[in-house]
């Protein structure tokens, strides 16, 4: 069941919202009239999504998307009542993914939801891919060098010097950057 947060400073709003989302299937985790309290409240709980009012007291609703963003805590709506141009600019620069204007209908909410959702789900795939790539290139960067010391070092050949880290990481179940980074470190030297 998706889990949501909902920060919004109109009680009846919430309220109402909440109704609206429980009826729908969503589990609402947590509530709050408080920008700063919504952002807090997503750090403790970690929703799928969170919902956010422009207008609310402590920050505003685009301030608390941009840190909730920054963090990749949550997928974050903006639900106001401002419908201008140069608001949507921002809710989207502060790492909106969907934009709900009140009094919004029922019909548009569930939508509005979802695409929040599958936009936050590519980011996180999208983020995780280029983690991964980093730590492939990080790791290529290490064995390269590693390679390096002992050819210099050891007179191995670069196939034998790699041969040797592959061989060192099966043996001792570990990785090719953990053994890359020991022989340059000089803690693991070939025996001669």
């Amino acid at each position: 069941m998706t889990r949501v947060v909902i920060a919004e400073d109109e009680a009846i709003i919430r309220l109402d919202l909440k109704e609206t989302l429980e009826e729908e299937g969503y589990e609402v985790v947590g509530e709050t009239g408080r920008g700063d309290e919504a952002v807090e409240i997503v750090r403790d709980l970690r929703p799928d999504l969170v919902i956010l009012d422009i207008k609310m007291p402590g920050i505003d609703g685009l301030e608390a998307a941009r840190r909730i963003t920054e963090e990749r805590l949550a997928a974050t709506l903006i639900l106001t009542a401002f419908s201008q141009r140069e608001l949507i600019t921002q809710a989207r620069d502060a790492g909106a993914l969907a934009y709900l204007v009140k009094p919004f209908q029922r019909a548009d909410l569930v939508p509005a939801i979802e695409v929040a959702l599958g936009r936050h789900a590519e980011m996180q795939a999208l983020h995780e891919q280029a983690r991964t790539l980093e730590e492939r290139l990080e790791t290529r960067k290490l064995l390269d060098r590693a390679k390096g010391r002992l050819m210099d070092g050891h007179g191995f050949n670069e196939q034998d010097a790699f041969r040797y880290i592959q061989t060192t990481a099966m043996r001792e179940r570990t990785t090719m950057g953990d053994v890359s980074q020991r022989v340059i470190d000089g803690a693991l030297l070939p025996e001669a």
